[in-house]
């Protein structure tokens, strides 16, 4: 936990407007300085002077104790003077602080961590760049020392040799995995803060920084404490933490790290830790046996569609010659999809994790749990449309998590700034000290309290203690209860004051004005006292609502997100980031665990950028008549995806590496340098040699290249075994001076030092106070104003899908994504289950993808050269490509109808050639869904719904997506669709049955309308002409009854509820089939061209 605290209190305020609001809810609200939040002020800098693990303020000098922080004493101890400004009285250490030249002995006091240290400049600690950055901006009373504090961090830093990977050594003997040119001597714990001993990659001038302590040798050494019997104490307690964390690094070095020999090593945890250095998870590729077919069948099908195009474009049709050439463009642009959707396929794989490895590996018996920090983002916006209820119960989920409470912190962005949410999520932190500890304490799954008392299980099947139905009751009713007062809160809600809502101090709510208003920010859980009813600690829960002002372009969902990263980097800057929608519950209590299987991953972890879980929903009718659940999507392609450089992201349910937010490359995995022999003859090496030429001989365009990656580059650093923060890479900060990190990531200089923290955690040197200010500086509404915010940074802006954009930059920064699928499903949510509101939910969709394929991030063009792969490639300009089959499609639905009309066909008289052909093509299409149904996992009824629906969202909602991008991107026209509702209540799933208009449902209606009476006219036309009529007739029904058969959940959702038919939709689509009929005859009337035809009767009247 960090130092952020807002006592309590609603914080809000504005950065431009410099207002500073504390909020109280039972005093008057008054506006405070940020200095009067602060307790003393240093008399240097102008910080706020921290409290020390006693509980006092700091105190530099004893003898007058004259406010100095301790940045500032430490700076003045190793940079100035060393003495005390107002008594001249010299600075004694201060446990905690490094030794300098010119310090007393103290035998007494046993700070052996911190006794001994480079100094600041030690660029190689995590936090010693966050404090330089944090002094060049917050210690504004340096003057020119704090600007020298800042532009010493590049310039130690600037020398092109890289310092080379170095293993530990142990204390006072070599080992046996490290090259005889990398060992080094072994230097006293001066010059190392006892932690590392490393050979000095630095340079000379960086050498010379370092005082170490003078010593006289006719002194025995015991008089400077080496020797004696407390210093061999200390080495040998000091020796045996650095052989523990050997040992951890001996399984954990997998890239470079070095060849260890643990045989020597006596640990009694050994056997135990075996398991401990197994991978935390692995691949499970699909069987051959499924694989195999499948993959050959591709093949085959390939082969056949050569053949049927051969066939289709040899044997026009003379007299439907339109009818043939668009029947054939739309097929051609059928199989191009198909391509690009079933080689993206061609590597499935499946994933499982081990728990009970991550829990011997990061969560030893005795020992605080090493498992990383995560925070947890949950995004709203409308309360009214967002019920507050199904909110808490996503929040109430992520409290009562199996994961540490003090690495667990929930940011609830309400974009809406709304009091209800506000109120609702107060009133959910009381709740929540009550019922985290009992979900807990019986380990009861899901931990959302709506959807735990909703199951119609029997709860006490596995549940044996005493306690559990009683507690189980006062549970239920306690819920009930806050249900009761969650759904108060929105009755009275629905009715908004004209004065506006005022808090219960009186207090105007600053988020009246939802589209004027500044930045808030509450402090639920997380502050010292608040714990739950059994007196355990609770997971932080911040409450942020970013501030909105007219004139600015927010970003929706994606601006609130990115707002969510600053604040959180802040306030806890963890080093994983899960966002989950707010209706979207955690389902299984270790999910989090099932992620850092593969974030944590020594092997393979340091390359994911994201984990994704499947999206699973509660309340689908259990037909899924709309194929709502999208089980091929998550369960066959995901799949697919998995297997060659991960699946993309779907915008919740994903664990993000916040250094992959960030918009840095993925690290690059380094080949062991080559070895070389010299008891060979020359003339052996001469292939060598002339190798090495050619490598001389590179490019200049690809120097150029690489010298454009290396500002963006990202290398990471060896695995560091220190027990505090890990080091962060230093060459990242010599690439980038502060101009090029302000332009980057923003103004703040807080957030700026806390994104140097590869492995997370806050920057020290910022107090409270300052920690408040830059957090409602990172939620203002201009904070990314010429920034790479959006850009390069986040969430990227540009599309209403925001998260296609990002997972796919991240992907182009050679990043790889893994695809989770627990046992028991890890989130839960909610889908619209009648038809107006589904394909509104597909048509923004599709509205996202036609944005990308119409902006510079289209995958078509862009990120070539980059990490991208190519499958990978294809996934994602399959993913922006689908909403232009919509306009084929609809040619293709209609082409069946115009047959049956006209007497027409798309297709010459079938021989027998042309009926093998179709055939293969049909069995081919059907044994390709067979096969990928049986690796995926997927029943008939899901797959043949999801066939379905993508008809119906094609002939509707991607084609509206198309038209309103292409007026969006190139006109600058925004189209709304309302939806108005006509429904409601029918008991179970009477959502299913409600009716809401919207212009989608026209074309889809009018394709059923004129394939109907194509039908009945077909058939009326052959039972008038005879029997030699019917042959031609088939095809054409065939095709008809595909169309129809397709469109059948459609029907069904119009004529579900006969009295419910809306008139209007009838009427339309009447009047357009009417239209298009009419249209048809005028333009190719049944009638021949020449007039009527006469035709000789055959029958003898005159008899």
């Amino acid at each position: 936990m960090s130092g952020f605290d807002t006592g309590g209190r609603l914080v809000a305020g504005s950065h431009n407007r410099n207002e500073f609001v504390v909020i109280n809810a039972d005093d008057i609200a008054r506006v405070k300085s940020v200095k009067e939040l602060s307790g003393q002020i240093c008399q240097i800098c102008g910080d706020e002077i921290e409290i020390t693990v006693d509980g006092e303020p700091f105190v530099a000098c004893n003898e007058c104790a004259f406010p100095i922080c301790r940045p500032c004493y430490e700076y003045e101890r190793r940079e100035g003077n060393q003495a005390c400004p107002q008594c001249k009285t010299r600075y004694k250490r201060i446990k905690g602080s490094p030794r300098v030249e010119g310090d007393e002995e103290e035998e007494d006091v046993d700070d052996l961590d911190n006794e001994f240290d480079f100094g600041s400049n030690n660029w190689s600690n995590a936090h010693h760049i966050a404090e330089a950055a944090l002094s060049a901006r917050l210690n504004v009373g340096r003057g020119s020392q704090a600007d020298a504090s800042w532009a010493s961090l590049p310039s130690n830093l600037d020398s092109s040799s890289q310092s080379p990977e170095i293993p530990l050594l142990t204390y006072g003997q070599e080992d046996a995995g490290i090259s005889s040119d990398q060992h080094a001597l072994i230097i006293p714990p001066i010059m190392s803060r006892g932690k590392r001993v490393h050979p000095m990659p630095f340079p000379d001038s960086f050498n010379d920084a370092v005082q170490p302590r003078s010593m006289d040798p006719k002194k025995d050494l015991a008089v400077y404490g080496y020797g004696s019997v407390a210093w061999k104490e200390r080495m040998e307690e000091w020796k045996k933490r650095q052989n523990e964390k050997l040992q951890v690094v001996k399984h954990e070095g997998e890239n470079g790290g070095g060849n260890y020999d643990g045989d020597d090593l006596d640990d009694p945890d050994l056997p135990k830790m075996d398991e401990g250095r197994q991978p935390l998870s692995r691949k499970l590729p699909i069987p051959s046996s499924m694989i195999s077919p499948y993959r050959l069948i591709i093949i085959l099908r390939l082969v056949i569609l050569g053949f049927f195009f051969h066939y289709r474009l040899l044997h026009p049709v003379p007299d439907a010659y339109g009818l043939w050439l668009t029947s054939v463009i739309c097929e051609i642009w059928f199989a191009l999809s198909w391509i690009l959707d079933q080689f993206p396929k061609w590597l499935p794989i499946e994933r499982e994790t081990y728990l009970d490895r991550l829990s011997l590996r990061y969560e030893k018996e005795g020992k605080p749990s090493e498992l990383a920090p995560v925070d947890i983002f949950v995004s709203t916006v409308d309360p009214m449309k967002e019920p507050p209820l199904i909110t808490a119960n996503t929040v109430l989920s992520i409290l009562a998590v199996d994961y540490p409470v003090d690495k667990v912190a929930c940011y609830v962005s309400d974009d809406g700034a709304a009091m209800l949410t506000f109120e609702a999520l107060s009133e959910t932190s009381e709740f929540a000290r009550k019922w985290v500890p009992f979900s807990k304490k019986f380990n009861i799954e899901p931990r959302a309290p709506e959807w735990y008392f909703s199951q119609k299980i029997d709860y006490l099947r596995d549940k044996v203690h005493p306690a559990f139905v009683r507690e189980r009751r006062a549970m239920k009713r306690e819920y009930e209860e806050f249900k009761v007062r969650i759904n108060g809160l929105v009755s009275i809600a629905q009715k908004v004051p004209e004065e506006g809502w005022t808090m219960q101090d009186g207090t105007p709510w600053p988020g009246n004005n939802v589209r004027d208003h500044p930045g808030m920010i509450q402090v639920f859980f997380g502050q010292n006292g608040v714990r739950d009813v059994e007196g355990n600690l609770l997971p932080r829960l911040v409450y942020v609502s970013r501030e909105k002002r007219p004139g600015f372009d927010h970003h929706k969902k994606a601006g609130a997100m990115n707002a969510l990263v600053r604040v959180s980097a802040i306030i806890s800057n963890a080093p994983y980031v899960l966002n989950v929608d707010c209706d979207h519950y955690i389902n299984n209590s270790k999910a989090l665990r099932e992620a850092m299987c593969f974030m944590m991953d020594p092997t393979s972890g340091k390359k994911v950028c994201y984990v994704q879980f499947p999206q699973r929903f509660d309340g689908i009718d259990r037909h899924d008549r709309y194929s709502n659940r999208n089980v091929v999507f998550f369960d066959i392609n995901m799949k697919g995806l998995d297997g060659i450089q991960g699946p993309i992201y779907v915008g919740t349910g994903c664990v993000f590496r916040r250094q992959a937010l960030y918009g840095y490359d993925a690290p690059v995995k380094k080949k062991p340098p080559g070895k070389t022999c010299n008891c060979w003859p020359r003339w052996c090496c001469l292939c060598c040699g002339s190798r090495k030429k050619n490598r001389k001989m590179k490019p200049k365009k690809e120097k150029k290249k690489i010298k454009h990656r290396e500002t963006s580059t990202q290398i990471h650093a060896l695995e560091n075994i220190e027990e505090g923060i890990e080091g962060i890479d230093s060459e990242k900060s010599s690439l980038m001076s502060q101009t090029k990190f302000e332009k980057k990531f923003g103004q703040s200089p807080v957030f700026i030092a806390a994104t140097l923290l590869e492995d997370g955690g806050v920057p020290l040197g910022a107090s409270s106070a300052s920690l408040l200010k830059e957090a409602i500086h990172v939620i203002s509404c201009c904070y990314e104003d010429k920034t790479e915010w959006g850009k390069e940074v986040g969430w990227i802006y540009g599309s209403v899908t925001e998260d296609i954009l990002t997972g796919f930059k991240m992907h182009c920064h050679g990043w790889r994504s893994v695809y989770c699928i627990p046992k028991r499903p890890a989130f839960k949510g909610s889908a619209p289950i009648n038809l107006s509101d589904r394909l509104h939910q597909v048509l923004r969709w599709a509205l996202g993808s036609v944005e990308i394929f119409l902006s510079r991030h289209c995958p078509i063009w862009y990120g070539y050269g980059c990490g991208l792969k190519w499958l990978e490639r294809i996934s994602y300009i399959n993913s922006v490509v689908y909403p232009w089959t919509s306009i084929p499609l609809i040619a293709y639905c209609t082409l069946p109808a115009i047959c049956l009309l006209t007497g027409k066909f798309i297709i010459p008289e079938i021989s027998n050639y042309a009926s093998i052909v179709f055939m293969a093509l049909f069995l081919s299409i059907a044994a390709t869904g067979i096969l990928e149904m049986q690796w995926g996992g997927v029943s008939i009824d899901d797959w043949w719904r999801n066939e379905q629906f993508w008809v119906i969202g094609g002939v509707s909602s991607h084609l509206f997506a198309l038209f309103q991008g292409l007026l969006k991107v190139l006109a600058g026209v925004n189209t709304n669709f309302t939806v108005t509702s006509k429904g409601g209540d029918d008991g179970g799933f009477a959502e299913l049955y409600l009716f809401k208009w919207t212009a989608l449902l026209i074309p889809p209606t009018t394709l059923l309308i004129i394939n109907i009476i194509g039908v009945i006219v077909g058939v009326s036309d052959a039972i008038n002409n005879g029997y030699e009529s019917w042959g031609p007739l088939f095809g054409k029904l065939f095709f008809a009854i595909w169309v129809i058969v397709h469109l059948y959940p459609f029907l069904k959702g119009l004529m579900g509820k006969q009295d419910r038919l809306p008139t209007i939709i009838l009427v339309w689509s009447m009047i357009l089939a009417s239209l298009f009929s009419l249209l048809w005859v005028r333009i190719n009337p049944f009638l021949a061209k020449g007039g009527i035809i006469l035709e000789v009767c055959g029958l003898n009247c005159d008899d």
